[in-house]
């Protein structure tokens, strides 16, 4: 199967031949038409003559360019070389990415493969728009901007679920599960798919580069990187596509 990018190529060629039979289709009736605005009676036949075989190209160079498209795009999508297509495509544009955990990370963005929609989920911006080029533009110009995410404040819904967790145990530096912080924050039916667990791994690494530790309450956050159990770590893939673990955290005043 001829790749993604190779496919739409040639479409593309069609189109753009197609677009040249309308124009002269255009053209021959225009033609057409100032022969009978004018009553040239002797060109008049030639024009209809004329523009009915440029119809009947257009017609042809259609038919040709809607049989040339047989591209099984379900099944292209959902396969690997989707995926491989698109991180090459991004890569070859200058743009950071890779997948790991069947995940790809183009930082500050997670991008997710919907198949059956023909879509990819950009975080939550759903793009339509699948060729490999035009993605890998579109992903470097994304990765370019200022992220949405604000360190300050998801600093501060962390203590908030932090403080619910340990309650009145009065505990400072505690340390509490990322997990049971993540199923605190996705307690809403359905939320978990709206919030997924890459998301807040990346939210939780965003958080860490940025240095921002201290709530408006004065208590610092600590990141446990690993414990016990490293299945029950949360895992995110740096910009520079390395692993990095992710356990628990603590607040504590200084």
């Amino acid at each position: 199967m001829a790749s993604l990018e190779q496919s739409l190529a040639r479409t593309e060629a069609d189109a753009e031949a197609t677009l040249t039979a309308a124009n002269r289709v255009v053209s021959s009736i225009k033609k057409f038409r100032d022969a009978a605005k004018n009553g040239n009676l002797r060109e008049l036949p030639k024009m209809m003559e004329a523009a009915e075989q440029t119809i009947a190209a257009l017609r042809q160079q259609f038919a040709n360019a809607k049989e040339s498209w047989d591209f099984d795009e379900e099944t292209y999508i959902s396969s690997r070389v989707f995926h491989s297509e698109l991180i090459e495509a991004a890569r070859q544009a200058g743009v950071k990415i890779f997948e790991q955990f069947g995940m790809i990370y183009c930082h500050p963005y997670l991008i997710r493969i919907k198949p059956q929609e023909r879509t990819i989920l950009i975080d939550k911006i759903i793009e339509r728009r699948l060729r490999p080029s035009f993605l890998a533009r579109r992903l470097k110009e994304l990765q370019n901007r200022h992220g949405r995410f604000k360190p300050p404040a998801f600093l501060e819904c962390l203590f908030t679920a932090y403080s619910k967790i340990i309650l009145n145990q009065k505990i400072e530096g505690k340390v509490v599960k990322l997990f049971d912080i993540y199923d605190l924050l996705t307690l809403l039916p359905g939320q978990s798919k709206e919030y997924t667990k890459a998301e807040f791994a990346r939210d939780i690494y965003l958080v860490d580069k940025s240095g921002v530790s201290t709530t408006t309450q004065g208590f610092v956050l600590s990141l446990v990187p690993t414990g016990r159990d490293i299945k029950r770590s949360l895992k995110v893939i740096t910009e520079e596509g390395q692993e990095r673990l992710y356990y628990g955290i603590s607040f504590k005043r200084p």
